[in-house]
């Protein structure tokens, strides 16, 4: 299957890291030209050195918890360099903890971090996306979309909005050429995932490696993914191969 992604630009947000690292890399090997979105510019420098060098790879230092600043970067970036055929929307998810215990900052913050970040970001790059006839809108969320997760009571509110936010832009640009899809990670080998096993252990009275069998036991496969097989779906999204699939949620 030939994906048709060589020459295309992408813009990779979370991308020192876990899920975001792992996406960035696998569409580099792809062909893609990669722009890093992170706060952590010596991590951005360590990734950008990551990628196949034959394409020329680049980052922008922006922090999410200010959308209006990064929507300004991004857009001084394009104006300056190009714009992009693929936005992968990602970041950090909230902390855990019950719904109800939750304060009302905890809410506001992550309602800034995911779904006007997401916004901002999609209103710089659709222009250009439109122009191309071309574009590929993918947000990083959670299973909790389809089953709110016990635990997670800020993060599973916020999801749901991003979600519903992705279905309303899918109506809206489909017919430019331009899908706008969700990946749901299952269980991640990632730095979030050993935060939530801690606080399952505790929730539970028991050890992390109690908690994290119990995890397991529950996947199919009896086991955790690894970033990589996370990227591989987002890399599929991105690619002409996944032209006719818009507006969707796809747990992995």
């Amino acid at each position: 299957m030939n994906l048709n992604l060589n020459n295309k630009y992408a813009l990779v947000c979370g991308s020192t890291a876990g899920i975001g690292r792992a996406t960035a890399i696998a569409l580099a090997q792809e062909g893609v030209q990669v722009t890093l979105v992170a706060r952590n510019e010596s991590k951005l420098k360590e990734v950008l050195a990551e990628l196949p060098s034959q394409r020329k790879h680049n980052y922008i230092v922006a922090d999410f918890t200010n959308p209006e600043e990064l929507k300004l970067k991004v857009s001084d970036y394009i104006s300056k360099n190009h714009g992009f055929h693929v936005l992968v929307n990602n970041t950090g998810g909230p902390k855990a903890g019950t719904v109800l215990d939750a304060n009302l900052d905890e809410f506001e913050s992550a309602f800034i971090q995911h779904l006007k970040c997401n916004h901002v970001l999609a209103q710089a790059v659709i222009p250009f996306m439109k122009t191309e006839g071309y574009g590929r809108i993918i947000n990083m969320i959670s299973t909790s979309v389809k089953q709110p997760i016990e635990g997670l009571g800020v993060s599973n509110t916020i999801r749901g909005a991003v979600a519903n936010w992705r279905k309303t832009l899918a109506t809206e640009v489909g017919p430019f050429g331009i899908t706008v899809n969700n990946v749901l990670p299952g269980a991640t080998a990632t730095e979030r995932l050993t935060s939530i096993l801690h606080n399952v252990a505790k929730k539970i009275n028991g050890s992390y490696e109690q908690a994290e069998a119990m995890m397991k036991n529950v996947t199919p496969a009896k086991r955790f993914a690894e970033p990589e097989e996370i990227a591989n779906a987002v890399v599929f999204l991105a690619s002409e191969c996944a032209g006719y699939i818009n507006g969707i949620n796809l747990p992995v």
